[in-house]
Protein backbone atom coordinates (compact mmCIF):
# COMPACT_ATOMS: atom_id res chain seq x y z
CA UNK A 1 0.00 0.00 0.00
CA UNK A 2 0.75 3.60 -0.95
CA UNK A 3 2.30 6.05 1.49
CA UNK A 4 0.02 8.80 0.94
CA UNK A 5 1.11 11.45 4.05
CA UNK A 6 3.44 13.25 1.30
CA UNK A 7 0.79 13.52 -0.52
CA UNK A 8 -1.30 15.05 1.81
CA UNK A 9 1.12 17.25 3.30
CA UNK A 10 2.70 18.35 -0.04
CA UNK A 11 -1.53 18.99 -1.44
CA UNK A 12 -1.60 21.24 1.90
CA UNK A 13 1.16 23.00 1.64
CA UNK A 14 0.10 23.91 -2.25
CA UNK A 15 -2.84 25.09 -1.22
CA UNK A 16 -1.71 27.14 1.28
CA UNK A 17 0.80 28.92 -1.31
CA UNK A 18 -1.61 29.31 -3.92
CA UNK A 19 -4.36 30.64 -1.50
CA UNK A 20 -3.80 34.34 -1.51
CA UNK A 21 -2.88 34.38 -5.46
CA UNK A 22 -5.98 32.49 -5.93
CA UNK A 23 -8.19 34.74 -3.98
CA UNK A 24 -7.50 37.76 -6.44
CA UNK A 25 -9.39 36.02 -9.40
CA UNK A 26 -12.54 35.81 -7.15
CA UNK A 27 -13.32 39.13 -7.48
CA UNK A 28 -15.73 38.68 -9.59
CA UNK A 29 -17.92 36.35 -8.04
CA UNK A 30 -17.89 38.66 -4.74
CA UNK A 31 -19.05 41.04 -6.77
CA UNK A 32 -21.73 38.38 -8.47
CA UNK A 33 -22.68 37.32 -4.71
CA UNK A 34 -23.33 41.18 -3.24
CA UNK A 35 -25.78 41.48 -6.05
CA UNK A 36 -27.47 38.20 -5.63
CA UNK A 37 -29.79 37.82 -3.19
CA UNK A 38 -27.95 36.63 -0.21
CA UNK A 39 -27.23 38.09 3.00
CA UNK A 40 -24.01 39.25 4.13
CA UNK A 41 -22.74 36.62 6.55
CA UNK A 42 -24.08 33.38 3.72
CA UNK A 43 -22.64 35.73 0.98
CA UNK A 44 -18.69 35.67 3.23
CA UNK A 45 -19.54 32.30 3.93
CA UNK A 46 -19.88 31.29 0.15
CA UNK A 47 -16.60 33.42 -0.74
CA UNK A 48 -14.60 31.81 1.74
CA UNK A 49 -15.73 28.38 1.24
CA UNK A 50 -15.17 28.90 -2.95
CA UNK A 51 -11.80 30.42 -2.12
CA UNK A 52 -10.93 27.45 -0.01
CA UNK A 53 -12.08 24.91 -2.35
CA UNK A 54 -10.19 26.40 -5.39
CA UNK A 55 -6.83 26.47 -3.11
CA UNK A 56 -7.23 23.03 -2.07
CA UNK A 57 -8.33 21.60 -5.29
CA UNK A 58 -5.65 23.64 -7.40
CA UNK A 59 -2.93 22.38 -4.61
CA UNK A 60 -3.95 18.93 -5.30
CA UNK A 61 -3.07 19.15 -8.74
CA UNK A 62 -0.25 20.71 -8.54
CA UNK A 63 1.10 18.25 -6.17
CA UNK A 64 -0.32 15.16 -7.95
CA UNK A 65 1.80 16.57 -11.08
CA UNK A 66 4.50 17.66 -9.79
CA UNK A 67 4.89 14.05 -7.51
CA UNK A 68 4.52 12.41 -10.96
CA UNK A 69 7.09 14.41 -12.27
CA UNK A 70 9.81 14.12 -9.38
CA UNK A 71 8.24 12.47 -6.24
CA UNK A 72 5.95 13.10 -3.72
CA UNK A 73 8.38 14.15 -0.79
CA UNK A 74 10.30 16.26 -3.55
CA UNK A 75 6.66 17.62 -4.85
CA UNK A 76 6.14 18.39 -0.66
CA UNK A 77 9.52 20.06 0.10
CA UNK A 78 8.91 22.71 -3.09
CA UNK A 79 5.37 23.22 -1.73
CA UNK A 80 6.51 24.00 1.12
CA UNK A 81 9.38 26.41 -0.02
CA UNK A 82 6.49 28.16 -2.08
CA UNK A 83 5.13 28.87 0.94
CA UNK A 84 8.30 30.50 2.51
CA UNK A 85 8.79 31.95 -0.32
CA UNK A 86 5.10 33.84 -0.49
CA UNK A 87 5.74 34.90 3.72
CA UNK A 88 8.58 36.32 2.72
CA UNK A 89 7.82 38.23 0.05
CA UNK A 90 4.84 38.99 1.93
CA UNK A 91 6.64 40.82 4.62
CA UNK A 92 8.35 42.12 2.19
CA UNK A 93 5.94 44.06 0.69
CA UNK A 94 4.84 45.20 4.00
CA UNK A 95 7.43 46.61 5.39
CA UNK A 96 8.18 48.50 1.95
CA UNK A 97 4.72 49.96 2.06
CA UNK A 98 5.25 51.54 5.73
Amino acid sequence: MRDWSSLLSGGALWALAFYLPLTVPLARFEEALAHGPLNEGLRQLALVVSSLLLALVVGGITQLGLSWALSPSWAASLGLMAVLAGAFWGLASRRDSE
